[in-house]
């Protein structure tokens, strides 16, 4: 497995690859010496063009680990739109799921291993309130801020 660190606004961030394919991210991450590879050379490239505001989308080759339904719901956040926010009810609704289908989706969206290019942390509470991150709030509000000035 290769990696790469990646300075961001978000603190530290350590991109993970196997063969032509980004498999992690990991938040809070220290320097560490690279042994990068081309698609994780791509990715840092594309992270720090969106954090300067110049990428609304990824373009990237992702292998994420997951059950078939955690990919179904990864797949879901990857279609929610850069600037734009969903609840976990909505998520749900869209994959066909019972409306109590929210923890389940929750949980899912808590286990993206790929976060920011699979776009967890633009699921939001039905009440509009940030809820859940694996990165931590203060990291879920930076990254809507960015997208959407001046709503969160």
């Amino acid at each position: 497995m290769a990696h790469r660190y990646v300075e961001s606004p978000i603190d530290g961030l350590l991109l993970h690859g196997e063969g032509d394919t980004l498999v992690a991210i990991d938040f809070g991450a220290e320097p560490v010496q690279d042994e990068t590879s081309d698609v994780l050379e791509d990715a840092a490239a594309q992270l720090q063009e969106y954090f300067a505001g110049e990428r609304r989308e990824f373009d990237l080759p992702l292998a994420a680990r997951g059950t078939a339904f955690q990919q179904r719901v990864w797949a879901a956040l990857a279609e929610i739109p850069y600037g734009q926010t969903m609840s976990y009810g909505q998520v749900a609704a869209r994959l066909g799921l019972v409306p109590g289908a929210s923890r389940a989706i929750g949980s899912a969206n808590g286990s993206n291993p790929i976060p920011i290019v699979v776009p967890c942390h633009r699921v939001i509470g039905a009440n509009g309130t940030l809820t859940g991150f694996g990165g931590g709030i203060d990291r879920k509000r930076t990254l809507l801020a960015l997208e959407s000035p001046g709503l969160f």
